[in-house]
């Protein structure tokens, strides 16, 4: 009987850790409502921002945008660099867009108001592969494949709440049966 206990308070520990690294989130672009703008500086940049950000696949990220005056265009590396907005993959122009980050790899967004891109309304996100997000490893950009700023996600280096209290519950459920 000690057996079938230990087997059940190891599946729970398990099933609680993959809750825990699998949990998929909205991440608000900009870390708020209305940062798709034209950066005041550098610093403020979304780059920035997205510089001290982790994505992985599944997560979505949203956008709060006056749809009258703007629009979110994804595009691939070369219309990025050069802000070209002829020929986007998608277009986003309802002022609450959601973009679901489902591989890995860089997702590249520039503004669809004329000149924005221009003057720094863009944003450059790096996704992070299952394998090293497992193993808490973030990627390091390839010189060749970025050619503007530093991108790599870094580290938040916490576990979050929802699954704390999942792997908590799971030691404790384990304790009472013995």
């Amino acid at each position: 009987m000690a057996s079938h206990k230990s087997a059940l308070l190891s599946s729970i520990v398990i099933v609680s850790l993959f809750v825990t690294f699998t949990e998929a989130r909205d991440i608000m672009v900009g870390g708020k409502n209305y940062s798709w703008k034209i950066p005041s500086s550098e610093s403020d940049s979304l780059n920035k921002w997205a510089e001290s950000s982790r994505f992985r696949v599944g997560d979505t990220l949203v956008w709060t945008y006056d749809p009258k005056k703007d629009s979110v265009l994804q595009v691939i590396k070369k219309d990025y660099e050069t802000c070209n907005t002829s020929s986007p993959l998608v277009t986003y122009k309802d002022g609450n867009t959601k973009v679901k980050l489902d591989k890995s790899g860089p997702y590249y967004f520039i503004s669809g108001a004329d000149g924005h891109c221009e003057q720094g309304q863009k944003l450059i996100t790096v996704v992070m592969s299952m394998r090293s997000h497992f193993m808490d490893i973030s990627p390091a950009p390839s010189p060749v494949e970025f050619g503007g700023p530093a991108v790599a996600p870094t580290s938040t280096g916490g576990v979050n709440l929802r699954g704390s209290l999942g792997l908590i519950c799971g030691v404790l459920t384990g304790l009472i049966l013995f």
